[in-house]
């Protein structure tokens, strides 16, 4: 299969703004490769349906924790690899990595697009060995390991090391300027291989504005029950908030997630709620019922993330939001205008914020107002495939260019 390939069909979803033509990917074989199954359904998936209506044949490698028919019924074939999300036990990185490089040379790609830590790194380095034209990696977030608090920062030269060699061709998508300033600045990465693409994107069409919800309001902290996505923090807010006299529900959805060292303990989720200070409603799978049933979104992470999916979900939902005052949160959320920042890790300041908005319905509708129009105007996820797809056009057809003019604003 051909890395550079032809073709001039139109696609109208497609805008064209007169600064390169629509992408044509006819004839290119295009891989992903994320860590889970799921991930790649709730974060991926919509670019994969805007690369295969452009002509591209798409495949996806990744673990399989039993979404793995999903993406078959999607018209995608499908490659089981696992990945290993708890531990760094060398035969399993060093399976992981050669497993990557023998499907590569078995499914030879033209393109592939590595999703979160492992794929960028071990992904990498097997698309080296097995020649693929053209590597993506996107930069998810940082996740713990550039933290300075974390137990791994004793890896933190090694992790350095492995992103300069992996991020040494190819392109990187970072979702925040923060991210990218970092990796360019440590030498890591060179500028003009890098684009900005901020997020994963949100259905504007599935997530849409609600009246508000009856009765007590309901504050809803959606998340993986992690003590990195300021679980905790939470929790001392709502004490904070009842002890006051604050007459509203706060709300936990999602579940723990046992690959992540800093995962919440169901023991600890299940005393909270039995103790009546949060209730915990569990993994969600309908994530604009849940946003329809919420009052206030709120995320008081100090995890280093990309573009939060839950707070691009919300603002298009017409939802207030009250997040940390850290890169990634900062693209979504303005503070004044259609939410409040806080510091991490604040209980106190969360506590104000969240009393703030509880205290006035105006002020709620404001926010969720301004939000929906940030996410219409901003944050669509057609608006992420076009600068995604026109990345692999420019990298099918124009390989080595300089990328930087891709970067959304």
């Amino acid at each position: 299969m051909s890395a550079t390939v032809a073709g001039t069909e139109r696609h109208p979803w497609i805008t064209h703004d007169g600064s390169a033509d629509e992408p044509v990917l006819a004839g290119a074989r295009i891989l992903f490769v994320v860590n889970v199954d799921w991930f790649f359904l709730s974060h991926r998936l919509p670019l994969a349906r805007a690369a295969r209506e452009l002509g591209a044949e798409v495949c996806v490698a990744s673990t399989d924790t039993g979404q793995a028919s999903r993406i078959r019924d999607e018209g995608l074939a499908f490659h089981p690899i696992t990945f290993s999300r708890k531990g760094s036990r060398l035969s399993e990185e060093a399976s992981a990595l050669f497993s990557l490089a023998s499907l590569y040379r078995r499914v030879r790609p033209d393109l592939v697009h590595h999703v979160t830590i492992k794929p960028v790194l071990y992904g990498s380095l097997a698309a080296r060995a097995a020649a693929v034209p053209c590597v993506v990696n996107a930069i998810t977030g940082l996740g713990t390991m550039f933290s300075s608090e974390q137990e791994a920062r004793r890896f933190h030269m090694v992790i350095q090391h492995l992103y300069r060699i992996a991020l040494g061709r190819g392109c990187a998508i970072f979702q925040n300027p923060d991210d990218r300033e970092l990796m360019v600045d440590q030498g890591i990465v060179a500028a003009d291989r890098t684009v900005l693409i901020r997020g994963s994107g949100v259905d504007c069409d599935r997530f849409v504005p609600t009246p508000p919800p009856p009765g007590r309001p309901v504050v809803v902290l959606p998340s993986r029950m992690l003590w990195d996505k300021g679980v905790g923090t939470f929790v001392e807010a709502a004490r904070l908030l009842r002890d006051r006299g604050c007459d509203a529900r706060f709300v936990l959805a999602g579940a723990p997630d046992d690959g992540n060292p800093t995962m919440v303990p169901e023991a600890c989720l299940r005393g909270w709620n039995d103790e009546g200070v949060v209730e915990w409603w569990g993994h969600q799978d309908d994530m604009p019922s849940l946003m329809a049933r919420a009052s206030v979104v709120t995320l008081p992470t100090f995890y280093k993330e990309g573009v939060p999916k839950v707070l691009l979900e919300a603002a298009a939902a017409g939802r207030p939001i009250v997040a940390s005052d850290i890169p990634g949160c900062r693209e979504i959320v303005r503070d004044g205008e259609n939410g409040t920042l806080v510091p991490a890790k604040s209980a106190e300041a969360l506590a104000t914020a969240i009393g703030e908005l509880l205290a006035s319905p105006q002020l709620r509708k404001r926010y969720g107002e301004a939000g929906r129009r940030i996410a219409l105007n901003e944050f669509t996820e057609g608006q992420v495939a076009r600068q995604t797809m026109r990345l692999y056009h420019n990298l099918l057809h124009q390989p080595g260019a300089p990328l930087s003019h891709l970067s959304g604003s």
